[in-house]
């Protein structure tokens, strides 16, 4: 591997991890001030952004 690809690949775990830190700190807001939304709405949305995200960059470093 190449030294930008793991980079890259270090990039992508730092957003994995702030990122869950966010949907972490999203559910908990939502949970505390249920006029928001629904917290179990609001955390999957955005894990599934997340994960969205993450699988993107993946794909960019492999090719």
């Amino acid at each position: 591997m190449s030294v930008i690809s793991v980079l890259v690949l270090c990039v992508a775990l730092l957003l994995v991890v702030v990122g869950l830190a966010v949907v972490v700190g999203l559910g908990y807001v939502v949970h505390r001030r249920p006029a928001l939304a629904i917290p179990v709405g609001v955390a999957l949305t955005a894990a599934g952004v997340l994960i969205t995200a993450a699988v993107g960059i993946l794909q960019a470093a492999v090719s």
